[in-house]
């Protein structure tokens, strides 16, 4: 009862007024340019927590979305109001446009494509890491202390932005030297590899994996073949993370689909509890829980095919 009284009184909310809120251009690209948002967290008296900023990565299948989609602004406003400062990022719609077709015939092309949509998401956020750091002063960010967030395309992107940091790729180069995620929190998230599993060249930050386990559009555990494959939440853990004994929270939706992307809300307390224990807290703490929660909200099964 908790979770959907938590929802309903944020989502009854006709207007959402957020005291400090300002609006930066990042970048400037050949086919837009790109702005971040940047929501002030509230003064919570005698706090004296080192709150992460949660920089946030929007969904949309790569060819929708907005980093001020009105559904997300209530995750946002409780995050202010729970002293988080929220950084929302603007990146190019990579599939916009672009014909998707997922029959044997396609299934390579189809994923190119993909692969080289979350790479411009990775070119375009970490755009935004470095003006963080370039204007960390005035805007009272710490650079060693941001966790990257989500939600379904937003997903795939922090969870390649993470492993791009680690290995020090080519676009990672644009990053401060020796930076590193506080922590990574991913809505019905997956890594897009033409390389095989996903491979850490240092121990990644810990990351907080929420997923539904009939999830239709960005898979739960691996599609693909031969080089090519998505990488789950549920094969990350259990062949990447779990194995190299690395530091993950992951909690596991029986039933549901891809509508484990939009309950942020919802999933507040397991947030709540990996930011102040894993991530401030600094505490190696592994939780692996397989949930049939009747009071998590449902929403309406989205597959590719709908998406495309």
């Amino acid at each position: 009862m908790k979770r959907i009284t938590l929802l309903l009184a944020l989502l009854l909310c006709t207007t959402l007024s957020f005291a400090q809120k300002a609006t930066y251009k990042v970048a400037q690209r050949d086919t837009c340019d790109l702005y971040m948002d940047v929501y002030e967290p509230a003064v919570i008296p005698g706090d004296t927590l080192n709150r992460p900023t949660i920089l946030f990565v929007f969904g949309g299948g790569f060819i929708i979305g907005q980093r001020d989609d009105p559904w997300v602004l209530p995750w946002f406003q409780l995050l202010n109001e729970n002293g988080y400062r929220v950084v929302s990022v603007d990146y190019r719609l990579g599939l916009k446009g672009k014909r998707m077709r997922f029959d044997l015939f396609h299934l390579i092309q189809s994923a190119e494509l993909t692969k080289e949509a979350v790479d411009m998401g990775v070119e375009d956020v970490f755009a935004s890491v470095r003006y963080l750091a370039d204007h960390a002063e005035e805007l009272g960010v710490d650079m060693d202390n941001i966790v990257i967030s989500g939600s379904s395309a937003g997903a795939m992107i922090s969870l390649s932005c993470e492993l791009e940091a680690c290995n020090r790729t080519s676009r990672a180069a644009i990053l401060p030297e020796g930076f590193h995620f506080a922590g990574v929190m991913s809505f019905a998230g997956a890594i897009m590899s033409n390389t095989g599993k996903p491979a850490y060249k240092r121990t990644p930050c810990p990351h907080l994996l929420i997923h539904g386990t009939k999830d239709g559009a960005v898979a739960y555990n691996k599609m693909g073949f031969a080089r090519w494959g998505m990488f789950g939440s549920n094969y990350l853990v259990e062949e990447v993370l779990e194995p190299a004994g690395y530091t993950y929270q992951i909690y596991r939706y029986v039933g549901h689909s891809h509508d484990m992307a939009a309950n942020m809300l919802a999933n507040w307390p397991e947030e709540k509890r990996f930011l102040e224990v894993s991530v401030m807290g600094g505490k190696p703490l592994v939780v692996d829980c397989t949930l049939k929660d009747p009071e998590m909200p449902v929403f309406q099964s989205v597959t590719l095919d709908d998406i495309y």
